[in-house]
């Protein structure tokens, strides 16, 4: 590092990639600083420079190898930090820097006295992770299934066993237990995960009840979609339709495939459908409708958002806008980890709930290919109106933003 990017650095101040560190500083407190970073987005330590920024150079001896072993045995799972020089940084004085990168598996634990903490950044400084915060690092990295995790209280009775049995028959033609063999059912549901042992007692899981779910919002309060018509482009108090669209994810079908009972993909879709007015041309003697935003893209973005939202994160639907320009479909949580936009376009493939997507695939509304933006949202959009979407990623969520556009017909 060169004295003059050191010097921004430090003029700029501390903030959540960047921490002061004087030369005396003990390996657990730095530790602990690195762990932080590790945890969010990556950051850089400068050992030698005062909270006031003002430097005080280091004269640790052998500092890189210190800092080296402090990183493999302080910190787990163990990381090798980028390590650099800024001499003279005062006169006499030298600066030492030491840089993390965004950490591919997340959680990580500062180790002392025999205990493990995790750190998060906030702002400029490190705190301990709370439990939800822990639990969603684990899940972004693939080493926690949420879905898997009991809902206390949800017993056999909390199934629709109807959707179950039309599951296992119709869709995976499978056999299924009598009606009234409950020990039959517990047995398969264990067996195939949507139930699981709780403090010694049988409870569905989380993907259990979103998926077969009587009441699933019950237990998963945020496992619906808050539906809404906005009358101009921006959100405001005064709408044309506000609903709130609840139970579980799967239809009911009758044995020749027609629809029973619509799953939250179709009521999603009929909302659209209500609250957009489609345009009409005649093929000989048949009314041809062409609704302002395709089916299939709208069922498309809609499954994503469902399979792929961060379950762990409390009090928040997946939100679907309509405004008079476009329509936003919002999935709560960050991209999971090292996917991004860009890969998304090229087809890259992610999963944070591979059970819901599993049995969203067994009724076709998955692509068996797993590349839905790159084959169904972004083509189906350019084809009906000329328009791309936009797919905005942020740090608590993900937004699929499709343009109305102008007609073609």
């Amino acid at each position: 590092m060169n004295k003059a990017d050191l010097l921004e650095l430090i003029r700029n101040g501390e903030d959540s990639t960047l921490e002061f560190k004087r030369d005396d500083v003990q390996n657990y407190d730095l530790a602990k600083a690195l762990v932080a970073f590790l945890n969010l987005e990556g950051g850089t330590v400068l050992l030698g420079v005062e909270d006031d920024g003002r430097i005080s150079g280091t004269s640790r001896e052998r500092l890189d190898e210190w800092v080296a072993e402090l990183c493999r045995v302080k910190i787990e799972p163990p990381v090798v930090p980028l390590l650099s020089w800024a001499r003279d940084a005062e006169p006499g004085r030298d600066v030492f820097a030491i840089r993390v990168t965004r950490g591919p598996d997340k959680p990580y634990a500062r180790v002392h006295g025999g205990h493990k903490t995790y750190y998060i950044r906030v702002s400029n400084t490190s705190r301990e992770a709370s439990r939800e915060e822990l639990e969603r690092m684990y899940q972004a990295s693939g080493r926690l299934r949420y879905g898997l995790k009991p809902a206390p209280g949800a017993s056999l009775e909390t199934f629709d066993l109807r959707r179950l049995r039309d599951y296992l028959t119709h869709v995976l033609n499978a056999p299924v237990p009598a009606e009234d063999d409950l020990g039959g059912w517990e047995t398969l549901l264990r067996n195939i995960e949507l139930m699981t042992v709780s403090a010694g007692q049988l409870v569905a899981t989380i993907d259990g009840l979103l998926l077969f779910g009587i009441t699933p919002n019950r237990y998963v309060p945020q496992s619906g979609i808050r539906a809404i018509c906005f009358p101009g482009t921006e959100p405001d108090y005064a709408t044309r339709a506000d609903e709130g669209l609840r139970g579980p994810m799967v239809p009911l079908g009758a044995a020749d495939r027609s629809l029973v009972e619509a799953g939250l993909v179709d009521r999603a879709w009929d909302f659209v459908r209500r609250n957009t007015t489609p345009t009409a041309r005649l093929e000989g003697a048949r009314r041809i409708d062409r609704w302002e935003y395709p089916e299939s893209v709208i069922r498309e973005a809609v499954v994503n958002a469902l399979l792929h939202r961060d379950y762990s994160i409390a009090g928040t639907d997946v939100m679907l806008s309509i405004f008079s320009d476009r329509l936003e479909i919002q999935s709560p949580g960050r991209l999971p980890n090292t996917v991004t936009v860009d890969g998304m376009k090229l087809g890259v493939r992610y999963s944070r709930n591979q059970t819901l997507v599993n049995v969203m695939r067994d009724y076709g509304y998955v692509d068996a290919r797993g590349m839905g933006v790159r084959n169904k949202i972004i083509p189906g959009m350019i084809a009906h109106n000329g328009t791309e979407p936009d797919l905005i990623a942020e740090d608590y969520r993900f937004t699929v933003r499709l343009w109305k556009g102008r007609s073609t017909v």
